[in-house]
């Protein structure tokens, strides 16, 4: 979820809880369940190691896709036929379509996009842009919205992964990415109200129907990885994860290697931030309008997102420094050192960095090619650690979104 505008906005505050709640679904309790016997997470790492990828390639279940993919998260733009990221850049969709074609002809194999995004307008896009190529790419989407998969309006549930409301959601995916099956299909957030093992079942369902080949789960908590990959098994965790924000590193990380479980980093770029889109002077306003209708004009998520408040954002600006000085060392632009970092990470991770720009993408892609040596990378990550990083990732009320675990089964 990278962006291409460093545009400042101030707009008038106009954001309710829930229109914050779907921002952040969008963007993507207590422990339940003891850890599964040594023999099923002995199986879970032989299942990530059995099958090595092509030369080239990362293995997210049974998909081998590109090292880099490309995020497709746009939102109803401010004109009739433009869309819009969460940070204010716009494209028409021809460019939109243009766009994720040459991403597939620069060897690009995995697309990202939701429901949410829009809703519905992402994957209308996608749909049309990989008709012709459909058997090229890898197709990922997301249910969990409590979104009327007939109007696309917004229920007061927020999120609602109900089996019968699951099922209706992926026909709907089906419908408007137009193919036969979802290659990797995600719970976009943990529904506090449905057991794990209920969205399981209704995948497995899905999965023997051939509808979704796998599946897997955004911001969940660890208990429900563990709970979710027990009944049936998980491809991959799409989290936040960048330099920018770690936290995966702490739990997520080590379960996904300990199970088998590849990981999909979603603003692997820091909203912008380690692209160089940003200087301790940029605002974006104290708040932000989020309308899900056509016309509605652009939002700016970052306005709610406290790392990026002034005196935050100026104290960050030592992470963006240590990222140039990388970038002028690799011969390389700043975009391309955080990914390289983040590949460099684990062979089962892969960033999925979105953008309105064929040239940013490419530079993108191009970041496969940047490695690092054992003393780099040492040397790199102790240049990150160095920075403290300032403020939350998340508007305060939102944080329980993510990492959230589901009641048990009764």
């Amino acid at each position: 979820m990278s962006t291409d505008s460093s545009t400042a906005i101030s707009q008038s505050p106009r954001v309710n809880r829930r229109d914050i709640l779907l921002a952040g679904g969008a963007l993507g309790l207590t422990s339940l369940m003891p850890s599964l016997p040594a023999t099923a997470q002995a199986a879970g790492a032989a299942a990530q190691s059995s099958s090595a990828p092509a030369a080239g390639r990362r293995r997210l279940g049974s998909l081998e896709v590109s090292p880099v993919g490309l995020g497709c998260q746009w939102l109803p733009g401010p004109k009739e036929g433009t869309v819009s990221d969460f940070y204010t850049s716009t494209l028409d969709r021809g460019e939109a379509i243009r766009l994720i074609r040459s991403a597939v002809d620069r060897g690009v194999t995995l697309i990202d996009t939701a429901e949410m995004y829009g809703p519905f307008i992402s994957e209308d896009i996608v749909g049309e842009a990989l008709q012709a190529v459909r058997d090229q790419v890898a197709l990922e989407t997301k249910f969990g919205g409590d979104i009327d998969p007939d109007t696309g309006k917004m229920g007061e549930r927020g999120m609602n992964s109900r089996p019968e409301h699951v099922r209706r959601a992926v026909e709907g995916c089906l419908k408007r990415l137009r193919t036969d099956r979802i290659d990797l299909l995600y719970q976009h957030r943990v529904d506090p109200t449905v057991p794990i093992e209920d969205v399981a079942g209704v995948v497995k369902d899905l999965m023997a129907e051939g509808k979704v080949l796998n599946w897997g789960l955004s911001e969940p908590g660890i208990q429900t990885i563990r709970r979710a990959h027990a009944e049936q098994p998980l491809a991959a965790i799409q989290n936040e994860y960048s330099m920018l924000w770690r936290g995966a590193e702490a739990e997520v990380l080590p379960l996904c290697e300990e199970l088998g479980i590849g990981f999909v980093c979603w603003s692997p770029l820091g909203m912008g931030f380690l692209s160089g889109k940003m200087s301790a002077d940029t605002r974006f306003g104290s708040g932000a309008s989020f309308d899900l209708q056509p016309g509605a004009g652009s939002f700016d998520f970052r306005a709610l997102v406290p790392r990026f408040e002034p005196e935050n954002l100026k104290s960050n600006m030592a992470l963006y420094a240590v990222v140039l000085k990388w970038a002028q060392r690799k011969e390389a632009v700043p975009a391309q050192i955080a990914l390289a970092w983040l590949l460099a990470q684990k062979p089962w991770i892969v960033p999925i960095p979105g953008t309105t720009k064929i040239a940013h993408m490419e530079q993108n892609v191009g970041a496969a090619s940047i490695t690092f040596s054992a003393a780099e990378f040492q040397e790199i990550n102790s240049d990150i650690a160095s920075v403290e990083i300032h403020g939350a990732r998340l508007p305060k009320e939102e944080e329980h979104v993510v990492g959230a675990d589901t009641p048990p089964k009764q």
